[in-house]
């Protein structure tokens, strides 16, 4: 089906759902770079006002990624329930912003309707809202889940702690733990990039921070961030493993291009929870996302980059995860070029996976070459955290040194939390009370941690 507007006596004709969609997105170079981008702000604008009058139905009806050539969309398509789809399934896409931002609309509305929402009508209305739209809506579609500790409650944020070290070297990573449990960081998760895809090397993290984690009984998760087939081999031999971590994408063909697939995925997670670990709760997985993946892996069918993370988000969603993370400004400025596609793809990530219904974090970060720098990330952090963000990175110094870009730091999370008056996971706080790090308030005490730090050097010894 074709779709036409016209605009300034200019007629504009898209061929079909998938070039209105891509036409109708905000700049971003990742666009550009496929071909796809609208050639002008006057086209674009012509793309909003048709895509407004797109019936949310449409979207049964006309698969962006072909049913029969991709898993993901036979899941995002078998998996829709038309019963909570009833309640807005006569909205055209600009009623459903309007019904979004409707004061009327509240946390139950938007709760009710998310098992009738599909990934592409949720990209759809993104592209239609402003940045503060965006927020607003989000703020009041708040996701908890949990594991050790409680997660995505209004009025917290959470940190993953981000340990990561060159060589894997397990005083260096324990060193750094330390430092950002001392700043009340962690309570996400304590979340490791290894450096190296050894069994062995995964093992011994994982066994160093499930040691610490039992000697002073902290109540949080780890991860070794490897592929789900390591994950699952090392449940098979005994290691100690929380959460099952792994990079998704948004088509078949980009995911097999990362190795995996939804029924691998699937017993992954049927392995996690065979574990029984978590205390209040059993959300196992982790994921993470990007945008521009399934460009740079030549998988996207010509469906703009925008609309190919949010349909992650539905492959996120079949697996009930703990933690889902898009690393905004990652993939470099081939995909999001400034700081101001960075804030908006950060914006729009984290509003598409809250009405997906999806437990969304930002890893709000750029890379060296991005026309973006630490201002920019002070932004969306300030934004995100306005809109709800379920959790943040904790970056030594925002420095990754094994990673090598730019993140958020252990006092980024102080600052957002003191402006906006955020709290920690509940379970976390009252841990920290106990150890003396913080009070009751949540607040750094001036001489933190002695109870932690008696034992630390002799506990680092051993490590």
């Amino acid at each position: 089906m074709s779709y036409t507007e016209t605009i300034c006596s200019r007629t504009y004709r898209f061929a079909d759902l998938k070039t209105l969609m891509a036409k109708a997105s905000p700049l971003r170079s990742g666009d550009q770079l496929a071909g796809i981008a609208a050639a002008s702000e006057e086209e674009r604008v012509a793309a909003k006002m048709a895509l407004a009058q797109v019936p949310l139905r449409t979207f049964l009806n006309e698969a962006l990624v072909p049913y029969e050539h991709d898993e993901i969309t036979r899941a995002i398509i078998d998996e829709h329930s038309p019963e909570a789809f009833a309640r807005i399934s006569h909205l055209t896409v600009g009623d459903f912003r309007n019904w979004l931002l409707a004061t009327s609309t509240d946390t139950d509305a938007l709760t009710r309707i998310t098992l009738g929402l599909t990934p592409e009508m949720v990209a759809a209305v993104s592209k239609l809202m402003r940045n503060q739209d965006l927020i607003a809506v989000a703020r009041k579609r708040p996701v908890v889940t949990r594991f050790r500790n409680t997660i995505g409650l209004p009025g917290h944020m959470s940190v993953r702690l981000q340990p990561n070290h060159p060589t894997d070297d397990v005083k260096g990573i324990a060193a750094s733990m330390l430092d950002g449990l001392m700043y009340g960081c962690g309570d996400a998760v304590i979340g490791i990039n290894p450096a190296s895809d050894s069994l062995a090397a995964i093992t011994t993290l994982l066994r160093m921070i499930d040691e610490f984690r039992q000697r002073y009984d902290v109540p949080t998760q780890s991860c070794v961030l490897t592929h789900v087939t390591n994950t699952i081999t090392a449940i098979d031999k005994g290691a100690p493993v929380d959460l099952v971590f792994q990079s998704i994408a948004g088509t078949e063909q980009a995911n097999t291009a990362f190795g995996i697939s939804l029924s691998l995925l699937q017993e992954a997670h049927d392995a996690a929870q065979s574990l029984a670990r978590g205390t209040v709760g059993d959300n196992v997985m982790y994921f993470e996302t990007g945008q521009g993946s399934a460009l740079s892996a030549n998988a996207h069918h010509g469906v703009d980059q925008q609309t190919c993370e949010v349909r992650a988000y539905a492959v996120a969603r079949r697996y009930s995860p703990l933690l889902t993370n898009t690393v905004v400004g990652f993939i470099g400025p081939e995909y999001l070029y400034d700081g101001k596609q960075i804030i908006r793809a950060g914006l729009e990530d984290h509003f598409c996976g809250k009405l997906l219904g999806v437990p969304m974090g930002c890893d709000i970060c750029y890379t060296n070459h991005a026309e973006a720098d630490q201002d920019d990330m002070d932004n969306l952090l300030t934004l995100l955290g306005v809109a709800g963000i379920n959790f943040i990175m904790g970056v030594p110094g925002a420095d990754d040194v094994m990673l090598n870009y730019q993140s958020t730091s252990f006092h980024d999370a102080l600052y957002v939390r003191d402006v906006l008056g955020l709290r920690r996971a509940p379970e976390f706080e009252t841990w920290l009370e106990a150890m003396q790090i913080a009070d009751a308030r949540g607040a750094l005490l001036k001489s933190p941690g002695q109870p932690l730090l008696e034992g630390a050097q002799q506990w680092m010894g051993a490590a």
